[in-house]
């Protein structure tokens, strides 16, 4: 039984309960947000169920069946690349992102507080059209089907619609805190016109998630995306424009901050995502982030 207020209306036998409120937080992005990490090498304290819930929306590629589709859960590893869900059953997969210690970090900024995680990410995905394997342009209109705004917007959708999502039978509201993106790989390995659009393209982005989540001045945390270098080629040449747009954008934007401890993550063999390790260590990273920005802005206090 939820410790909820009950409201007396009229008489002693008319009384409505208040739902219980989670600060609820938006992460997504491309396979960096998605989450390359291993469950198999999680440290203990973290290869646990929390209390912290998580809507995951079922990542596609544009055209594609149930995107943006899933269920609330408590958040436990595998919500990185390959969990899937048909609105039903959550798949875990062997992987994971930066939603776990992020979770735990938030969890312990609000210690009194109820924390729930709406993610939708696809790797490969970028802003532009014609950029990656899927993009996420607002007003892309190929006549065929939806792109990863649509399914973003249908995953922030559905989590909303859920009247319970704890399952305990009493109803639930989610609170707004915050937007993590981590996103740019794609437009600045695709063109010099990719990583050129690529401050409009944000800015546009950004203000269509925070209408969508009906706060015009949400906050707002940039991951900084990095290039291993590693292989032959330059997989992405145009990472400096990228990383320009990134940064005009926060400097522009007085409840946006820039996430760039990024730098110091490694790389294993695969020269496009990070170690386990980086993705620990990105999760906190992103809640420290919040944390500076929401004392500088003003804006939420709990």
């Amino acid at each position: 039984m939820k410790n909820t207020a009950l409201v007396c209306i009229a008489s002693l036998f008319s009384c409505s309960t208040i739902a219980d409120e989670y600060l609820t937080f938006f992460m997504a992005g491309q396979s960096n947000m998605d989450g390359y990490g291993y469950v198999s090498e999680l440290p203990s304290n973290i290869a646990k169920e929390q209390e912290v819930l998580i809507f995951h929306g079922n990542g596609v590629f544009d055209n594609q069946e149930n995107g943006g589709v899933g269920k609330w859960d408590k958040l436990k590893p595998g919500h990185g690349t390959g969990f899937q869900s048909d609105g039903t059953t959550n798949t875990l997969s062997q992987r994971f992102g930066a939603e776990l210690t992020f979770a735990q970090s938030i969890q312990q900024q609000y210690p009194d507080k109820k924390i729930a995680i709406i993610k939708y990410a696809v790797g490969g995905t970028g802003l532009a059209l014609n950029t990656g394997y899927s993009n996420w342009y607002p007003n892309f209109t190929d006549g065929k089907g939806h792109n990863q705004y649509d399914f973003a917007l249908e995953a922030i959708n559905n989590a909303y619609a859920a009247n319970d999502i704890d399952g305990d039978g009493e109803p639930d509201s989610l609170k707004p805190m915050g937007i993590i993106w981590m996103q740019g790989e794609a437009d600045a390995h695709a063109s010099k016109e990719s990583a050129n659009a690529y401050l409009s393209n944000l800015t546009s982005l950004m203000n269509l998630f925070r209408a969508a989540l009906r706060m015009d001045d949400l906050p707002v945390v940039i991951g900084k995306i990095t290039d291993s270098e590693l292989g032959e080629e330059d997989i992405m040449p145009y990472i400096e424009r990228v990383h320009l747009a990134q940064k005009l954008f926060v400097e522009s934007d007085n409840c946006a901050t820039y996430m760039s401890n990024s730098d110091s993550y490694t790389y294993g063999d695969d020269p496009w995502h990070y170690t386990s390790e980086s993705f620990v260590q990105m999760g906190k990273d992103f809640a420290l982030s919040y944390k500076n920005l929401v004392e500088a802005c003003g804006l939420i206090k709990d």
